[in-house]
């Protein structure tokens, strides 16, 4: 919600990619320039669910929120479904890949 893109590049793998609910699939550097310069703003979410699933060096995470964001000059609340996976990197978690679509 504070927009903290630095924080967030730093829990992103270096090659990660956003499939949003549109099939538009978003490298890291292009999702978090559209966040700094406010073309997406996110606001808050509720979270729904959420289930982890662990395999050596790999997990997948698979939420259900509802999301408090402005897209594009547009502002509303989207229930969405992401399934993101993780890849160890050294001892922290980084997230390559999510895919979001609406439930």
């Amino acid at each position: 919600m504070e927009q903290r893109t630095d924080e967030l590049d730093e829990l992103l793998a270096p090659d990660f990619v956003a499939v949003h609910i549109s099939g538009y699939e978003q490298t890291k550097a292009e999702w978090l320039d559209q966040i700094r310069s406010g073309q997406m703003r996110y606001h808050g979410f509720e979270e729904v669910s959420a289930t982890v699933t662990i395999d050596g060096d790999s997990a997948v995470a698979v939420t259900r929120n509802l999301v408090d964001a402005t897209i594009y000059g547009s502002r509303a609340t989207w229930p969405l479904e992401s399934t993101t996976t993780y890849v160890r990197d050294g001892g922290t978690w980084k997230a390559q890949h999510s895919r979001a679509r609406t439930y």
